[in-house]
């Protein structure tokens, strides 16, 4: 294989998975992994991955900001609707608890409840606490704490006490990024700290999240793929990382 084919090959297996790394290319293509980190070297002038220790990674996946609320409301609104509704599937019988974590998808999730359900809800989110006290056989439970402005959602020590005291049936979890080298990761501490603690107070965690949030790294880990039980997203998952996903035994549902 000439160089330059081995390098598109790399730079479609980045485009697919997010990253790569330098021992695993140099087996597949039986080369040096000196090779191997020239080829990376070229691409990465060409703007096609991001170097990173051991391998590289797609220029996309590594991020630090995090857009606003109204923004991301309206971003793929028409996959997050699906994914709330097929989220359903997942929800206790009457008499069960759910956490609903704060989040543009986990949002779409609460719009769906069933409002003949008799359950226990706890959130940290106001705009999802607004909308699940309207529904009569729900009783909610907001977990109080510093809000941030941006996701509207309750953090800090006060918030992450109170998550420490529960055991409910079932957490809805949402994510700014997904990986399976890095977890799941949002861009705030205080945000990480506070998902931690949902995912420890949940006897199951289901992840609630639109395929562009796959393959991709924030800045802090809240959460490794262990920590999950199921994922609801879109069509749009790559048949590679979503075949990562089941051999992890993640129940994977596609709206």
């Amino acid at each position: 294989m000439y160089a330059e084919e081995r390098q598109q090959a790399i730079a479609s297996e980045v485009r697919a998975r997010g990253r790569v790394a330098v021992a695993e290319l140099a087996t597949r293509f039986d080369v040096t992994g000196e090779t191997v980190r020239r080829d990376l070297g070229v691409l990465a002038e060409q703007g096609v991955v991001l170097r990173v220790h051991g391998g590289a990674v797609r220029p996309d996946v590594m991020t630090v900001g995090e857009p606003d609320l109204a923004q991301r409301e309206q971003s793929r609104l028409a996959e997050k609707t699906a994914i709330g509704a097929a989220a359903q599937r997942f929800l206790p019988p009457s008499g069960g608890s759910v956490i609903f974590d704060a989040g543009t998808t986990t949002l779409r999730a609460a719009l769906a409840l069933p409002a003949d359900r008799d359950l226990s809800v706890v959130t940290n989110a106001l705009p999802l606490a607004a909308h699940l006290s309207t529904l009569p056989r729900c009783d909610v439970t907001f977990a109080g704490g510093r809000v941030r402005g941006k996701t509207q959602a309750t953090v800090g020590a006060t918030t992450i006490d109170f998550f420490r005291g529960l055991r409910a049936s079932l957490a809805f979890i949402g994510t700014n990024g997904l990986s399976v080298a890095h977890g799941l990761s949002t861009p705030d501490p205080d945000e990480a700290a506070a998902k931690r603690a949902m995912i420890a107070a949940a006897n199951q965690v289901v992840v609630l999240a639109d395929s562009s949030k796959f393959n991709r790294e924030d800045l802090v880990s809240f959460g490794a793929l262990c920590d999950v039980d199921a994922v609801v997203t879109d069509a749009g998952i790559d048949d590679t990382f979503l075949a990562d996903l089941r051999a992890l035994d993640i129940e994977v549902v596609i709206s």
